[in-house]
């Protein structure tokens, strides 16, 4: 993916990496996420709650010592600070375009352990978008995770894409769709809010694709290869293919973010149609 030269988020990025201090307890870390990333890969703030109310009784502290980052980490803040700008630029357009005003989230790099308005997390949580705050939060080690565990292609646009998947969240936020969603899913049956959540997911999904789509054609970004990271980052990520890689079946009514077909489906669509209006994953439920 084409990166440099170009201009990063207004501010927007909280690069906190290089802090430490906080004990993390022997539940945390990046390697946790084996065991609930099924529940939690990009994601939304349906989610995001929820799965730090769980992980609240590790032990976070606030950070007490910095350290300076390598070149290698300084890099990798460039480019997530372009790819954040690039998302600013993007859906500005988008939301002008259909008379609204963009609100810009943050988003926080950290290592480990982090302080959100959702709570407490760790690094087992996975990148995730907190509504409370409207920030992102990712850790970057979990992108070696997703590509050692489990057989995701590395690459720039992998990257992009789960910030495009979670500021997708972001602007699921800014439209009244997940608040919609939390109250449809009151009363409902296991299964059923289930749906409802994959939907979310898709969506986000889809508005990863759209972004593509937009500043593809603003920037032209994207270079041979870019399109099948991010296929093969979504395949990895779908329900189906966690739940056979974990345990060897698949349960589909337990599904919440959708299968891996459905996940690079949308954001192909997102990405082919470059159509805002064609994103309604609810339709067919």
């Amino acid at each position: 993916m084409k990166w440099q030269g170009r201009s990063g988020s207004g501010g927007n990025l909280e690069d906190r990496r290089g802090m430490s201090g906080g004990k993390v307890a022997a539940g945390g870390g990046i390697i946790a996420v084996i065991a609930i990333i099924a529940q939690m890969f990009f994601g939304g703030d349906s989610d995001a709650g929820q799965l730090i109310n769980e992980i609240q009784n590790q032990s976070v502290q606030t950070p007490t010592e910095q350290r300076e980052l390598t070149a290698e980490e300084k890099k990798i803040g460039e480019m997530v600070d372009v790819i954040l700008g690039d998302n600013e630029v993007v859906w500005k357009q988008i939301f002008a375009e259909n008379g609204m005003t963009y609100k810009e989230p943050n988003l926080v790099l950290f290592t480990e352990a982090v302080e959100t308005g959702c709570g407490s997390a760790t690094s087992s949580a996975g990148p995730f978008y907190c509504p409370t705050d409207q920030k992102v939060y990712m850790d970057m080690a979990f992108f070696k995770e997703l590509q050692d565990r489990f057989g995701a292609k590395g690459g720039d646009f992998a990257i992009a894409y789960v910030i495009g998947h979670e500021i997708g969240h972001h602007v699921q936020t800014l439209l009244g769709t997940s608040q919609k969603v939390r109250e449809m899913q009151q009363g409902m049956s296991q299964s059923q809010a289930n749906k409802l959540s994959v939907a979310l997911e898709l969506q986000a999904d889809f508005y990863a694709g759209l972004w593509t789509h937009y500043n593809e054609k603003r920037v032209q970004m994207l270079e041979p290869g870019d399109i099948e990271e991010a296929m093969s980052a979504a395949q990895a990520v779908g329900d189906d293919a966690i739940q056979k890689r974990m345990q060897g079946h698949v349960v589909p009514d337990s599904f919440t973010h959708g299968t891996s077909e459905q996940r690079m489906k949308w954001f192909m669509k997102g990405f082919e149609t470059g159509d805002i209006k064609q994103g309604d994953t609810f339709e067919n439920l």
